[in-house]
């Protein structure tokens, strides 16, 4: 075959394409061909022509107008229309908003119509009786004086209603009432109707093996009802929270259930019977014991020293890797870790970080243990570089500077700076709560400053008014005080006591310092004249002085030694013809000296907390130091106190209430002849004379017994002892400075002479009291049931007795 026609046959197929220029001409005829006759049948959107505003009184139309967003000689379309409703709601201006057209003779007419929101001119609540009104008031935040806004109003009735559910109230009822004024504003009330909170008839805990469901229950803050009138039984969602989150997995943790969680808690509520059952779904996770223990990083104290401090036994040497296998105790371990960083606190090293670390592990034998670990970062000693003392107007900073028991140079120790506080807080001087010390970097980034800051206070009182002694009757006092003279802790004192029965004058001076010096001095004066309405004790005039004079021993800070000379004239006349038998006196001299060791370190005063006071005294009267009688006295004292808890205030710097045990003990000896001077000897009963015996009367306890006469008005002359003991407990709730609360038991008695002292013989009760310093004076109520008080046919008779302590004889 030809090679032409070989190539011709695989020739191939064209397209025809006509040129570009002519392409793009058709097209634009074919478009124009199809879009003309549409464009012919769509009428172009009219203008607005105008904008009518109704319903606008507060608004102005202009306005109104400006808020829709909608504009003259424009189109509109229904986007914009929803656009303008938005705007004008949003204005919180309007209750209704509508927005129509209207063709006028082919004008667009645009109409808003517009219901404006009145004013709120004032929200009130009412019937929130149960809970704090002002806390109900916190929950609403709905703004006076603007246009209501009716959401916020729904927001606050739920927030009111939440609140009192979660008080337990699932009963109260919150409906918002509405009111319109004569000028057209609103007022909204929120009216509560609580009904009454519901109380858990049952708690039940669901999941727990370990423990019982009683066990868990006393655990908790939220506890069912019971028989007693406290067991209420009260249901608030904030103490089940706290039961949740903090009661129970610090309680399951005190038992080595580390892991405990709560799954889930529900109330089943009842409000028509006010009932409800709490139950809780727990997880006790596996029971923990003590593994090892290990202490890294320590080089201040040693092994032996830190490891002292572990808390669950000798059995877990320090870093043997031998367990302790005691139960785990998480508030034991975080106890001791907390008094290992005292320890460091206390020597200097404020910085000191002190981790605990534990470490669960499963022994071999299937023991679950935790193992324990103390890491230490010890960091540099701070010494105290400065001591700044800030605030003080009138007291002399050496006043304050001698309360301070920490001083420059002295490595920094938080016990001394806590006791430094409450010392200076025991001054009296400032108000109260002091604020806590603060803490300056010194200039080389590791020693510190230390800055009190006290506020002045009006210490210097003048107080008058009425007093009442259960042995001297009403009367009136008049007294002039001020225990910080020239702001030097000076103390004058001016007091004049007056009546029917009793006309007594004191004056007193007390140095701390005598001259800017380590010895103290008490110079005090009297003229006393007293006529007793009870014991027929008759009229006693006494006149005299005494000077004391004191200094620290062997330069202890809290124990002083005191010295004191007293001169007084005594003189009885009236009273029982037994008791001027007894005691012949017309013109008597008592002469003494005495000597004093008293240590005191309590914290709190005039109500302490902590701390304790001892306080031993002997007194020589008469034989060379003249006047009449020839003995000599003993006596002790001792009290103590140890705080059980506060509840608020600041922890170890004080404030709060704080929850304290006290105990006293006292006991005095006479040996030799009183003579006349039957004052001077040992009475039992009552709070006003002698020795306190609450719920006995005065001169009621003798040394032949109790006298049930004494109550009726008359003491024996023989109710006067040489030696005597009492004791006293009591549980006390030091509420503040100026009011304490307390039940206490007492017991005492007074024995002929200190041969026949017996403590174990004594009369006994108990009872509750409170005491008050008011801007008049200290004041106190004492309620005694006296345990062993017999009739005069010796039988069985106790009962209560109320003890009043006014003015001067508190």
């Amino acid at each position: 075959m030809p090679e032409g026609s070989i190539r011709s046959a695989h020739r191939p197929r064209r397209t025809w394409l006509p040129p570009l220029p002519v392409a793009v001409v058709v097209g634009f005829l074919v478009v124009a061909m199809v879009t003309s006759p549409l464009v012919a049948q769509t009428p172009t959107p009219p203008l607005v022509d105008s904008i009518a505003v109704q319903g606008a009184e507060r608004n102005t139309p202009q306005s109104v107008i400006t808020l829709s967003g909608i504009q003259l000689n424009q189109t509109i379309n229904y986007r914009q229309v929803q656009r303008a409703i938005q705007a004008l709601f949003g204005s919180g201006q309007f209750d209704n908003v509508q927005v129509r057209q209207r063709d006028l003779e082919g004008r667009l007419i645009i109409e808003i119509e517009v219901v404006e929101r009145p004013i709120l001119e004032r929200w009130l609540i009412r019937g929130a009786e149960q809970i704090d009104p002002n806390a109900v008031r916190g929950r609403v935040s709905v703004p006076e004086g603007r246009p209501v806004d009716r959401a916020a109003i729904a927001r606050a009735r739920g927030a009111i209603d939440s609140m009192y559910k979660r008080q337990g109230y699932y009963a109260a009822r919150v409906e918002v009432l509405e009111t319109i004024s004569t000028t057209g504003a609103l007022r909204v009330t929120f009216d509560i109707t609580e009904g009454g909170r519901v109380a858990l008839s049952q708690v039940i805990i669901e999941g727990n093996s370990a423990f019982s469901d009683k066990q868990v229950v006393s655990a908790m803050a939220s506890r069912p009802e019971g028989f007693w009138w406290f067991r209420r039984g009260e249901y608030a969602e904030a103490k089940v929270e706290e039961d949740v989150r903090e009661r129970l997995p610090a309680w399951y943790g005190d038992r080595g259930h580390i892991d405990f969680r709560v799954v889930r808690d529900s109330l089943i509520a009842d409000t028509t019977p006010g009932k409800a059952i709490l139950v809780l779904r727990v997880d006790e996770g596996t029971a923990y014991r003590a593994g090892t223990f290990a202490i890294n990083g320590n080089r201040r104290f040693s092994l032996d020293e830190l490891g002292a401090l572990f808390p669950f036994g000798e059995g877990s040497a320090v870093g043997t890797g031998v367990p302790s296998g005691a139960p785990f105790d998480r508030s034991a371990w975080l106890a001791a870790t907390e008094a290992v960083r005292d320890r460091y606190a206390n020597s200097g090293y404020i910085y000191a970080n002190v981790m605990p670390e534990e470490e669960r592990r499963t022994a071999p034998d299937g023991t679950h243990y935790v193992d324990l670990r103390w890491t230490i970062v010890e960091g540099q000693p701070a010494s105290i570089n400065r001591i700044e003392i800030l605030g003080n107007e009138i007291t002399h900073e050496r006043v304050i500077r001698e309360a301070i028991v920490m001083f420059p140079g002295q490595l920094f120790s938080r016990e001394a700076l806590i006791r430094s506080y409450r010392n200076v807080a025991n001054l009296g001087f400032f108000q109260e709560p002091l604020p806590v010390p603060e803490f300056r970097t010194a200039e080389n980034g590791v020693d510190v400053d230390i800055i009190f800051r006290v506020e002045e206070r009006r210490t210097g009182n003048v107080n008058f008014g009425a007093s009442l002694g259960q042995g001297t009757g009403v009367g009136g006092f008049i007294g002039l005080e001020e225990p910080n003279l020239f702001g030097r802790a000076k103390r004058g004192r001016l007091q004049w006591q007056f009546g029917r029965n009793i006309n007594d004058f004191n004056l007193s001076y007390a140095d701390p310092a005598i001259r800017e010096g380590r010895i103290s001095g008490t110079l005090s004066l009297f003229n006393s004249q007293q006529r007793f309405t009870v014991g027929d004790l008759g009229r006693r005039r006494q006149q005299g002085g005494s000077l004391q004079l004191g200094l620290p021993l062997f330069g202890s800070r809290y124990t002083r030694l005191f010295a004191s000379y007293g001169y007084q004239r005594i003189r009885f006349t009236e009273g029982s013809d037994d008791l001027r038998n007894t005691f012949r006196c017309n013109n008597c001299v008592r002469s003494s000296v005495s000597a004093t060791v008293a240590r005191d370190t309590r914290v709190g005063m005039p109500f302490p907390f902590a701390g304790s006071s001892t306080r031993i005294t002997i007194e020589s009267n008469g034989g060379l130091l003249g006047g009449t009688g020839n003995y000599q006295k003993l006596d002790l004292e001792g009290k103590w106190f140890t705080p059980l808890g506060t509840l608020g205030g600041g922890g170890d710097f004080g404030g709060g209430s704080s929850l304290v045990v006290g105990f006293t003990a006292k006991a005095g000896f006479i040996v030799g002849d009183a003579g006349p001077f039957f004052t001077e000897l040992y009475s039992l009963g009552g709070v006003q004379f002698g020795i306190p015996l609450r719920g006995y009367q005065e001169f009621s306890i003798t040394p032949d017994g109790f006298d049930p006469g004494a109550a009726g008005g008359s003491a024996s002359p023989f109710a006067f002892g040489k030696s005597f003991a009492a004791m006293t407990g009591e549980l006390g709730l030091r509420v503040s400075q100026t009011l304490y609360l307390n039940v206490f038991t007492d017991a005492g008695n007074v024995y002929r002479r200190a041969r026949f002292f017996n403590p174990t013989r004594m009369f006994r009760s108990f009872g509750f009291g409170v005491a008050l310093v008011s801007p008049l004076g200290p004041m106190g109520i004492d309620v005694g049931y006296g345990i062993d008080k017999v009739d005069g046919f010796g039988r069985p008779n106790p009962g209560w007795q109320t003890h009043f302590r006014l003015g001067n004889f508190f």
